[in-house]
């Protein structure tokens, strides 16, 4: 056996190289097989959330809350923006580069010659950090559906699934009946099994009550209601009045903030949770990326909307904002995505669209989204009032916008994580 990498970034390049042709490779057995070798298991509450849309903002309400309480909280969430490290978090913080090694170097141990994609086995060396860090609690996030994810050979003591909507139709289905299916396949029977969708699919419902799994749905054993200024939970047996607003800004973040509070009423005899600190933990939590709206002028608003049902609340979300006098676009996708569906709720809201190529082989061509973009040119509108250009990648599309915005216009990064990313690299290389 050669020698082994002695680094993250080495460890991270050896990962990409040995699985370039496998991206994404449903089941689990491989994956449930080194979790045995590994004997990974956690003598903590796991809490797991699957959803098209949600799953991170309901993850750090999570976390927030739970660091207020004086937990030890381990955080599993992804994909990461700069740093490989964002996706693993103990007590609020990234793990080090020496952790994650030692994590790796676990797995390899024992994997012997079963194949792992890149996401199987970084999935894995996670959960094992996370499982020897002492924890309280563990939150995993699931990366891509649910019932084949590689989070889910743990079986979780509580499951949250937020909204589902059309996403990943090439491995999840093309209807909400059967990706609700999928994303239900991290239910455990005698287990909690929330669902914070307002409208769940019959799918889901169905196969919770098939396994015999404990079902909590929006609006028949869990709700809120709120007026301008604050806002209440109402479980089966818990109510917490006077909340204040999450600090996550957007239109969906109660339903977030509604299940994350469900998840703590299940578990309340195991990690009792006071009103006060549920309410610093909604006031403080942080997640870049989910409607973000950076400080200074002109506005800048980063999200990560990259399918239809996301673009639709980045729409509102923007509607709610306030008069801007123009707003420019950096815009990048992935081919495989709805992109008409996409771009259809945000045309009202955009003026100036730069498109980029994104730093993958799925990305769409920024020269095919200006062509679709520039034929939904508004007739009669002079080119002070829209125009569309094409960009290499997300940095030269940021540094366009912020060159021509004034202090009084908006800039607004969506799409892919690539775009989001590319401008957070850009603007974080300028600071230096």
């Amino acid at each position: 056996m050669s020698t082994l990498p002695t680094t993250l970034p080495d460890w991270l390049a050896l990962l990409e190289s040995r699985h370039a042709e496998t991206h994404i490779d449903m089941g689990l057995d491989r994956v449930r097989t080194v979790k045995e070798r590994m004997q990974l298991a956690f003598d903590c509450p796991v809490i797991m959330v699957a959803g098209t849309n949600g799953k991170g903002s309901t993850c750090a309400m999570l976390e927030a809350m739970l660091l207020q309480c004086g937990y030890r909280v381990g955080l599993y969430i992804k994909p990461h923006f700069l740093d490989f490290n964002e996706r693993a978090r103990i007590n609020g913080e990234m793990a080090s580069n020496e952790a994650l090694v030692g994590a790796f170097d676990a797995v390899e141990a024992v994997r012997g010659d079963v194949p792992l994609t890149y996401f199987e086995f970084t999935t894995l060396a996670i959960m094992h950090l996370l499982s020897k860090a002492g924890m309280d609690v563990v939150i995993l996030e699931v990366g891509l559906g649910g019932r084949l994810d590689a989070v889910n050979v743990v079986d979780a003591d509580v499951a949250i699934v937020t909204s589902i909507d059309i996403d990943h139709t090439a491995y999840l289905g093309d209807t909400r009946e059967e990706i609700g299916f999928e994303k239900a396949g991290i239910f455990r029977a005698g287990k909690a099994a929330i669902c914070s969708d307002p409208v769940p699919p019959q799918s889901l419902i169905r196969h919770a009550e098939e396994i015999g799994a404990d079902l909590w749905l929006l609006g028949r054993d869990f709700n809120y209601q709120g007026d301008q200024l604050q806002w209440s939970y109402g479980g089966r047996g818990q109510r917490r009045n006077s909340l204040a607003y999450p600090a996550l800004r957007g239109a969906n973040q109660l339903l977030n903030a509604s299940a994350a509070l469900a998840a703590l009423e299940v578990l309340r005899m195991q990690l009792p949770c006071g009103a006060q600190e549920v309410r610093a933990g909604l006031a403080l939590v942080e997640l870049p990326g989910r409607f973000q709206v950076l400080p200074g002028r002109p506005t800048q608003v980063l999200d990560v909307a990259h399918n239809p049902h996301a673009a639709a609340t980045l729409a509102q979300n923007l509607g709610n904002m306030g008069f801007h006098r123009y707003t420019f676009a950096v815009f990048g996708i992935m081919e495989d995505k709805d992109i008409d569906a996409v771009i259809a709720p945000m045309l009202p809201s955009i003026d100036h669209w730069c498109v980029a190529d994104l730093d993958s082989p799925r990305s769409a061509k920024a020269s095919a989204l200006a062509e679709k973009l520039a034929a939904l040119k508004p007739a009669g509108a002079k080119d002070a009032d829209f125009s569309v250009t094409a960009f290499a990648n997300p940095a030269d599309a940021y540094a366009n916008a912020v060159s021509r915005a004034g202090e009084n216009d908006r800039i607004v990064v969506f799409g892919s994580f690539y775009t989001v990313a590319g401008v957070m690299a850009a603007r974080k290389s300028s600071l230096h």
